[in-house]
């Protein structure tokens, strides 16, 4: 007892490491045994991963081969397509000199005058093709091969519309490319045509709407989309009673007054056979469906009116190719 009390620190720190040792085997075994429970997890886990590694990839073989199927096919309707617009593509747009340009601008413009005369059709007094910029000025030469582009095909829309036969043609509008204004053209991705636009407004009736229309649609050489369309009535009020008339009946002209010296002779036969007369007229029934004496039937009001028609074409510009995946 007095060697401890002697050695009182000597003693508490043994004491101190005794307990700690004591603490430290508790958690170790604690540990021990968590390493333990997660090291069983993993080996599970390892076990289930090789088993996995050891099946076939998904998908299955025949949900695969369904897949390249569909693919394939996809692959053959792309082609088609490609294939059917190939016909309006362009063999190559190639720039052309601003003088020939120019020169082939005026023989369209001629050609259309031409056509849209010959069928009664008035002009604006400016037009020309809806390339009216190039009438006192020369284009760009890095520009005429596009612009050479649309200027056929707009001939061919133009030349529909003259067939067509419209009153009037009041406006073409055709918005400048990016080509006029010195900038490239950049294809965007997955891009297969470029739009050409141009607005017509025309007047004629709706005969000649239908024709053009049916026209479009089956150009040869081009593709064009009409991507708006505004038809108005050209008689903007509504009928009025001094619009309307009376058709002229067939048979007037047999059923004017006799002459003088017929008068004479038919009433002596009248006389003569009166009563032959009468019975046959008691006899006589009136035909089935024939026009009352003094009906007049009422001509067309409506339905004859001129349209006026606004159309916004896209004349597409069909792009080459591109490669499938």
């Amino acid at each position: 007892m007095n060697w401890i009390k002697d050695n009182k620190f000597p003693v508490a720190l043994g004491g101190i490491t005794v307990v700690a040792m004591g603490a430290l085997l508790v958690v170790a075994s604690m540990q021990s045994s968590k390493y333990e429970q997660a090291k069983a997890d993993f080996d599970s886990a390892a076990a289930e991963a090789r088993s996995f590694e050891s099946l076939a990839l998904y998908p299955q073989a025949e949900n695969r081969d369904g897949k390249q199927k569909a693919l394939d096919d996809y692959r053959k309707s792309v082609e088609g397509l490609q294939e059917a617009f190939g016909k309006f593509a362009p063999a190559e747009v190639q720039n052309i000199s601003p003088q020939d340009f120019t020169t082939r601008l005026i023989a369209a413009n001629d050609e259309l005058k031409a056509a849209f005369e010959k069928n009664g059709t008035k002009l604006p007094e400016s037009f020309f093709c809806g390339f009216e910029k190039y009438k006192d000025t020369l284009a760009r030469g890095t520009a005429t091969g596009i612009l050479n582009y649309q200027l056929d095909a707009t001939r061919s829309v133009l030349v529909a519309l003259a067939a067509a036969g419209p009153s009037e043609l009041k406006n073409l509008h055709r918005p400048p490319l990016d080509e006029e204004e010195g900038k490239e053209f950049q294809r965007a991705e997955n891009q297969v045509a470029r739009a050409l636009p141009i607005e017509l407004t025309f007047r004629g009736s709706e005969k000649s709407l239908r024709a053009f229309a049916t026209t479009l649609s089956k150009l040869e050489k081009h593709y064009a989309v009409i991507r708006s369309i505004r038809i108005s009535s050209a008689k903007k009020e509504p009928p009025r009673t001094s619009d309307a008339k009376f058709e002229t009946p067939a048979d007037a002209t047999s059923q004017a007054a006799p002459a003088d010296g017929a008068v004479d002779l038919l009433a002596q036969l009248t006389e003569a056979q009166p009563a032959a007369e009468a019975e046959a007229s008691n006899a006589a029934a009136p035909k089935a469906g024939a026009p009352k004496a003094g009906v007049r039937i009422l001509s067309q009001v409506l339905g004859m009116e001129e349209l006026d028609v606004l159309l916004r074409i896209d004349l597409m510009q069909v792009l080459p190719p591109l490669k499938l995946p």
